[in-house]
């Protein structure tokens, strides 16, 4: 009897769910905070040209040695360039929103209030490459075999950690139930899911990164490719998506062409001798003084710096806090006080930039001055863990402007290691316990950056530390990250305008140790575990800024990375006959809106 009952009310709850669910409107997009800016009948976005010509071969540079993959998602290998075309997502991002998803492999999303499910409604017209029918069954794949396998990169495990259960509502229809009804932006990060055809790798290793060539779901084929040379992508005359109001004015160009180079200063002369249509520059020193010449003269090739909103993130020499050199954060920031900004950018990159001072600069995320009485109220629980500095003090990254100068700052880094126990010894900065020098390698994989660590390394050897630079391949560059195979690097952790699960990837303690995570200091703080599932709970965008704002305190003030600069402008240069949209989004120009003069 009591078998009977637990059916019958199993079978009850089953209804009940799927009455709940008919309740709850099929709409067209999901806005993070507040409602989608553009209706269900838009029919293109407004930072594109939806009568854009279709046509024309873009070519563009890649530096690096070699791929070895047309699989992206796995930790192993060297995906090739522009794989990213040959797969679309169940929902395409509106850039001129901080943070709204609109239907595109799903047409229509259903969530309710509480954001505890989703339910993607699969486009009828929905297709691979190989013309088989996109269906709820390749969403489920997709998504087990990225959040199952150890072969693939760990981040969508902890970006979809808190989905509880996956269910086939019927060919077209899949939901996704949640822990709980905290984690606010998971519906709209489902949508950010890659679909990958079930059919296809059935019969195939997805585990194994080789030069397979998958069926894709995205609006470009592989043509072919050269490895270690180009890879030649074009636009799938068949893609489904096309005329979508999300796809409208978008993947313009009948061809794109990635030609690899081992060298920065060889690309740049063959893009000023017409070899390729555009390049994105970020030395400072090629932007002042190497675009010039006969083309730009006669107006053949463009330079032009775009403004955009986005977060600029923080690049910064990142310390490896799992080795013991390094696992004390009064160390950590005493070693900043010899990176010379100032003179820096002064002397070497032309003062084309600004000092970072936030993990979330160029945004109103960023903390700024002291706390505010929101984020206090957010940081008191935890003031006994916490850095005294986080309530008391205005971070900022150590600065030579006056009345500061370089030789302050050095006296300071060195008081700060004399309290942390280490003494200069015969000129030599050494360790008071073990009597071990203070030595460690400065991992690149561009010879451009020499010459701006050189000088940093000239400052630490003034405190007795001994520093060197470790230039490697881009390979070996990326499979040493991936290990946590460095002492210090030069990295940049990117952001974006609605912060949420990715600082799991980032930050959070349960990844530290975890190859191929994207925790790359190897944070290990209860309290930034804690602020992170704060952020992604926040109920509203004031509760998100106050949360994010907290949270770049507490990573600030300890140490993990030493600060570096930013740029609110992209520096582009390209050929007169590309051409782009009269609106620039927040997110910045998109190349993928632009297209060739007819």
């Amino acid at each position: 009897m009591s078998s009977i009952i637990f059916s019958l009310s199993l079978q009850s709850v089953v209804v009940a769910e799927e009455v709940a669910a008919k309740e709850v409107a099929a709409v067209h997009g999901l806005a993070m905070h507040g409602t989608p800016k553009y209706g269900a009948d838009f029919t293109h976005f407004e930072f594109v040209n939806p009568n854009a010509p279709k046509g024309g071969t873009l070519t563009r540079e890649t530096i690096g040695d070699n791929f070895d993959t047309f699989n992206p998602f796995l930790v192993k290998g060297v995906p090739a360039a522009g794989v990213g075309l040959m797969f679309d997502t169940l929902t395409k991002h509106s850039g001129d929103e901080a943070f709204t998803e609109y239907g595109l492999i799903a047409e229509k999303i259903q969530m309710p209030e509480d954001r505890s499910w989703v339910i993607f409604h699969i486009n009828p017209k929905a297709k691979f490459s190989d013309g088989q029918p996109i269906t709820a069954e390749d969403v489920k794949f997709t998504f087990e075999m990225l959040t199952t396998s150890d072969k693939v990169q760990p981040f969508y495990k902890t970006y979809y950690g808190d989905v509880t259960e996956v269910q086939i509502l019927d060919p077209l229809r899949i939901k996704f139930q949640f822990k709980n009804d905290q984690n606010k932006e998971l519906p709209l990060i489902l949508g950010q899911l890659n679909i990958l055809p079930k059919h296809f790798w059935a019969t195939r290793n997805f585990e194994k990164a080789d030069l397979t060539v998958p069926v894709g779901s995205g609006p470009y084929l592989l043509e072919s490719y050269e490895a270690g040379r180009r890879v030649v992508w074009k636009r799938n005359p068949d893609y489904w998506a096309k005329n979508l109001p999300v796809n409208k004015g978008f993947y313009n160009f009948d061809e794109i062409i990635y030609e690899y180079y081992k060298d920065r200063t060889v690309a740049l002369e063959a893009f000023k001798a017409g070899e390729f249509d555009f390049t994105v520059e970020n030395t400072a020193r090629n932007w002042a003084n190497a675009y010039v010449g006969p083309k730009f003269d006669s107006g053949e090739l463009v330079k032009e710096e775009i403004h955009h909103k986005r977060p600029a993130g923080m690049q910064a020499f990142v310390f490896n806090t799992r080795r013991t050199k390094f696992d004390n954060p009064q160390v950590r920031r005493a070693l900043a006080y010899a990176f010379d900004f100032e003179w820096t950018n002064q002397n070497l990159f032309y003062s084309q930039y600004k000092r970072t001072n936030s993990y979330f600069e160029n945004s109103e995320l960023a903390s700024r001055g002291l706390p505010s009485a929101a984020e206090l109220e957010i940081l008191q629980p935890y003031k006994s863990q916490l850095p005294e500095e986080v309530f008391t003090k205005a971070y900022q990254a150590p600065t030579t402007a006056a009345p500061s100068n370089l030789r302050k700052n050095l006296r300071e880094g060195l008081k700060i290691l004399k309290a942390a126990g280490w003494n200069i010894v015969n000129g030599t900065l050494v360790n008071g316990k073990t009597g071990q020098p203070l030595k460690f390698e400065i991992m690149l994989y561009s010879k451009d950056f020499e010459r701006i660590v050189q000088p940093f390394i000239q400052n630490l050897k003034k405190m007795g530390v001994q520093a060197s630079i470790r230039l490697v391949d881009t390979t070996q560059y990326i499979n040493r990250i991936r290990e946590f195979d460095f002492d210090m690097l030069v990295y940049t952790i990117p952001q974006s305008n609605s912060p949420g699960n990715e600082q799991r990837d980032f930050w959070y303690s349960g990844n530290a140790d975890v190859q191929g995570s994207r925790n790359i200091p190897g944070v290990k703080d209860p309290v930034v575990d804690a602020l992170i599932e704060k952020v992604i709970s926040a109920t509203d965008r004031e509760d998100l800024i106050a949360h994010t704002r907290a949270l770049d305190r507490v990573l600030l003030w300890n140490h993990y990375v030493i600060p570096n600069w930013h740029n609110p402008s992209a520096r582009v240069a390209y050929k007169a006959n590309l051409m782009r949209p009269a609106i620039t989004p927040d997110s910045g120009a998109d190349l993928m809106t632009w297209w060739f003069k007819p």
